[in-house]
């Protein structure tokens, strides 16, 4: 592809929350080296559709451009993914870029992950601490420990896995793969295995890993290669031996 040529993308827009999703092509001047972010950069500058008429600017979000905050995760050509890291010389086109389907779409790309936060604070996903001042250096933890936990530690809550899913719907309480990775996570933690039965109690309801379908969608899309599938698997573990204590005890 050469600089005179130029590329097709076409995107769905929607313009409220709500309303009813529409189709617009637009045809953008190519650079080497373009990924989707800097295609829609170009829309952006000047948002003239292929039959030339002008229409209002297209809404995404973005942050960091090197896949480390999350922000910027759409359908593209079908797959979610982040649109950072896509690059346009490895694309088909036209190009189709769509908001996940997911999460309630606010505007065009633009969806409300507010689901995945609640997950986090369902599973609580922090370590609990006491007081207001250094309580020194905390319980030490082998490298090994280190480096297995830093995997799930760079979660960027990018959504990518929840709109792979095939069970996180609405018509499922399923808190989805990321949450349930990061309850192992957590409870892994040497300060934060003290809330693990806690969070072990929602891992355990209706909204836990009994309605995972084990179609391992989610970690062929996670962007930072987070094993979800091995935390999936842990976590069901523990949480069978939890119920099992708990029945035990009558």
């Amino acid at each position: 592809m050469t600089q005179t040529q130029r590329i097709r993308i076409k995107v769905k827009r929607q313009d409220t929350s709500g309303q009813t999703p529409y189709w617009e092509e637009f045809d953008v001047p190519y650079r080497k080296n373009m990924n989707v972010i800097s295609a829609l950069m170009e829309i952006q500058r000047n948002p003239v559709r292929i039959d030339g008429v002008r229409v209002r600017s297209v809404l995404w979000e973005y942050n960091c451009l090197e896949e480390v905050c999350g922000a910027c995760s759409m359908r593209i050509n079908g797959k979610v993914r982040q649109a950072c890291s896509a690059l346009i010389d490895r694309l088909e086109q036209p190009i189709l870029l769509e908001p996940m389907s997911t999460f309630p779409v606010e505007k065009d790309l633009i969806v409300n992950r507010q689901i995945m936060f609640e997950g986090l604070q369902k599973i609580k996903g922090w370590i609990a601490i006491d007081g207001t001042y250094p309580l020194g250096a905390g319980p030490r933890i082998a490298p090994d420990e280190q480096q297995e936990a830093y995997k799930y530690a760079t979660c960027m809550t990018c959504g990518c896995c929840l709109e792979a899913c095939p069970n996180v719907n609405d018509h499922s309480p399923y808190l989805g793969p990321q949450a349930m990775a990061q309850a192992k996570y957590f409870n892994s933690h040497p300060i934060g295995k003290m809330m693990a039965k806690e969070r072990l109690e929602t891992v355990v309801s209706n909204e836990g890993i009994a309605s995972c379908g084990n179609s391992q969608n989610c970690v062929q899309v996670c962007p930072k290669e987070i094993p979800l599938t091995t935390a999936l698997a842990e976590l069901n573990r523990d949480a069978n031996r939890y119920m099992l204590r708990k029945l035990l005890k009558g």
